[in-house]
């Protein structure tokens, strides 16, 4: 600073210094605003520092356009469950009437918080970490949980990525692999595969030419060399399009997010042409309004909702800190949930247009089989010619002949019925057939994806999309490691990038030896579902009453340039708190009720069987959900009794191009306002203009700190919304 300086004067003179910073500024001799800084702590200026924290601040990767942010918001949040989950879940609970309380908690539980993430991201310009730790930093620990949660979940999430590799490249033959069942020789014989004629071609292809899975967690099996160089792959696209953070998985997104809509559209079109296809439409979206009415049918629509939102991951915060402050984080909100919801939608007709035809194909081939069984009957007299009406004709029985067939029969031997062993063939009890998850995309799908005219064709598309749903996906999780990380302890992204992906690599192995897919299970259901509610209500606490929803409103008028609407205010103060604490207390009875368990494929039985974890599976799954959880009350305690620095209790500010930052050092928690301003803050007139910085919770002008207690500015990042 110059020697003839006004503030340089005031140092050497006893007078008190009673002159805002404004007023400071008016009267200094123009220098060179790079390296002009009102350093209160007496710290020498760090060319090397300055220079780091300018590039932070003015230099942080933006996205190349809206497009290519909206299209990553959607790719992350549009993913697998889409597909087959929220289908299944249709199905399960009401057809069309469970659309209405999904739409419902959406948009009293979904949008509100999916604005939330996305307002406080771009607001900070953080990933998780640094966006928790400046609200709150007591409740830091947020940011740190949801890295776990987010590596947790990629672990398993890749290996799907990685099942779906192989179905690909087994797609390019004719016949498909799983469209008929394996011939083994036995000597001189050649007979069909025991499991395989026990249960079903594309079953077999799973659980054996896939997984060759173990009979129960307990057996390890070794290692499943298939499987692990289709995990290696997986893990190799991912690091590829993370590498270079936004700009490489940016470019990834454009194809990763709308390839998936392309087929969806090219299976719908396809899948209508299908007979049968209109009888699973109208199975699906029949409603059972009397489903509405069950409080376990809100509890899956919520969990649904908040995880087809991605909701404290941290990649829905990761990808907005990469936007301009000014950017209408409203409309992105309004416009990705309800992309999220009509896509779920999309893929529902997708799905059951394609079922119905399978379902259709299978009532064929049952009153085939039963029809054999009848004429076998009749040949040996066991029942007699006059049962069978005169207009059914044997070489082109439709199922409407027989089911009539089959009701005369039943109610004439109705003592000794159960003994021929027939069934009725009713297409209803197909439709009803729930499949879900790996069930419906590898098994329920692919048999129905045998009988399509150029079935390898579709084969190549249906899981070229699941792979491109899940990288989505799979990107958006790892931004929810990589971005808070590298923000908070600037590591090189490039060597952090690939790091992470071999480090996962190699602990995913657990998921590819033979009982892997036990391994998949455990993690799905319970390593994220209790940890993420409980991060999700702290992040709305954090936001709505320790930050202040008032203060908040106000923010974000200033950032988006109008204020949003008050329904905003009350769901994040009230109803989506409760909401979200009801979710938690009943996730936590469920897991309480339904005991911790898997389906474990039998080999001998070729059946699935319900089978309870082990003792030791149980311990990991346990602690699963506390390691994932552990940050929450480890921050909190170690703030809160001062064991570790929060970095919040000094100020320094920094004049950079027309920016005012706020940077972190040394002084007491009432000594800043005096130091800067004057001896007593009140008696000073606020120095900055109309348009106010972002400050931390509770302070009522960029400088007046006074009341603020320990802790309230968290990291120390500032970023002020004056133009440059």
């Amino acid at each position: 600073m110059p020697k003839n300086s006004k503030v340089t004067q005031r140092e050497h003179s006893s007078e008190h210094v009673t002159e805002s910073v404004a007023d400071l500024l008016a009267h200094e001799e123009p220098v060179d605003y790079k390296r002009s800084v009102l350093n209160v702590t007496g710290e020498t200026w760090d060319k090397q520092k300055e220079g780091e924290e300018e590039l932070d601040a003015e230099n942080r990767p933006a996205w190349n356009s809206k497009l290519q942010y909206i299209l990553a918001q959607i790719g992350y949040a549009v993913g697998l469950g889409n597909v087959w989950r929220f289908p299944y879940l249709c199905q399960k609970n009401g057809g069309g009437a469970y659309l209405v309380p999904y739409l419902v908690l959406l948009i009293i539980i979904g949008l509100p918080l999916f604005f939330l993430e996305l307002a406080v991201g771009q607001r900070i310009r953080r990933g998780s970490i640094g966006v928790w730790n400046y609200i709150c930093p007591r409740l830091g620990g947020i940011g740190y949980a949801s890295c776990l949660v987010c590596f947790f979940v990629g672990l398993y999430y890749n290996v799907i990525i990685g099942w779906s590799i192989f179905y690909f490249f087994k797609s390019f033959q004719y016949p498909l692999p799983w469209s008929e069942c394996p011939i083994v020789k036995n000597g001189s014989v050649a007979i069909v595969e025991t499991e395989c004629e026990r249960s079903s071609a594309t079953t077999y292809f799973w659980y054996r030419e896939t997984l060759d899975i173990s009979n129960s967690i307990s057996e390890s099996g070794g290692l499943n060399w298939k499987m692990t160089l289709c995990l290696l792959v997986a893990w190799s696209l991912v690091g590829l399009a993370m590498i270079k953070g936004i700009q490489s998985s940016g470019k990834v997104m454009y194809f990763s997010s709308l390839f998936p809509y392309v087929v969806l559209v090219c299976f719908l079109v396809r899948g209508l042409l299908l007979r049968g296809a209109v009888d699973g439409i109208m199975h699906m979206f029949t409603p059972k309004l009397d489903k509405m009415l069950d409080p376990q049918v809100w509890r899956e629509a919520a969990t649904q909702v908040f995880f087809a939102l991605g909701l404290g991951f941290g990649g829905v915060i990761a990808f907005s800190s990469y936007n301009k402050q000014d950017n209408n984080c409203h409309f992105d909100a309004t416009l990705v949930s309800f992309i999220n919801f009509f896509t779920s939608v999309l893929a529902t007709l997708v799905v059951f247009a394609v079922l119905g035809f399978k379902a259709n194909i299978m009532n064929e081939k049952c009153v085939v089989e039963n029809a054999e069984k009848i004429l076998g009957y009749l040949n040996t007299n066991v029942l007699s010619h006059d049962l069978i009406p005169p207009h059914v004709n044997f070489s082109h029985l439709t199922a409407k002949d027989y089911n009539e067939m089959y009701r005369v029969i039943m109610t004439v031997k109705e003592g000794h019925f159960k003994e021929l062993g027939l069934d009725a063939c009713l297409l209803e009890d197909e439709l009803n057939k729930s499949v879900q998850g790996t069930g419906l995309a590898f098994i329920a799908f692919t048999e129905a994806m045998t009988h399509f005219p150029a079935s390898p064709f579709w084969s190549v598309m249906f899981f070229l999309m699941l792979i491109n749903l899940g990288l989505g996906s799979m990107i958006g999780t790892m931004s929810g490691i990589t971005t808070p990380i590298i923000d908070t302890f600037k590591v090189r992204k490039e060597v952090f990038t690939v790091g992470c992906c071999i480090f996962a690599f190699l602990v995913g192995l657990i998921f590819v030896q033979r009982s892997g897919n036990y391994f998949v299970t455990m993690f799905d259901d319970y390593s994220a579902t209790l940890p993420l509610t409980v991060v999700v209500i702290l992040e709305n606490i954090a936001v709505a009453w320790i930050y202040g929803t008032k203060k908040f409103m106000q923010e974000l008028t200033e950032m988006l340039g109008f204020r949003p609407y008050q329904f905003y205010y009350y769901t994040w103060k009230y109803v989506s708190p409760i909401c979200m604490a009801v979710l938690m207390t009943a996730s936590i009875i469920q897991l309480g009720v339904s005991p911790p368990g898997y389906s474990a494929w039998i080999r001998e039985e070729a059946a699935e069987k319900f089978l309870f974890y082990p003792t030791w599976a149980m311990a990991i799954l346990i602690s699963l959900i506390i390691l994932a959880s552990l940050p929450l009350p480890l921050v909190f305690i170690l703030r809160q009794f001062h064991l570790v620095s929060d970095g919040s209790n000094a100020l320094s500010v920094t004049y950079k191009k027309g920016r005012m930052m706020k940077d972190i050092s040394n002084l007491e928690d009432n000594d800043e306002t005096r130091f800067i301003l004057s001896k007593v803050p009140s008696e000073t007139p606020s120095p900055m203009p109309t348009h106010r910085s972002y400050l931390g919770p509770g302070s009522n002008s960029p400088m007046e700190m006074s009341s603020a207690p320990n802790g309230r500015y968290g990291s120390g990042y500032l970023l002020a919304s004056t133009p440059e």
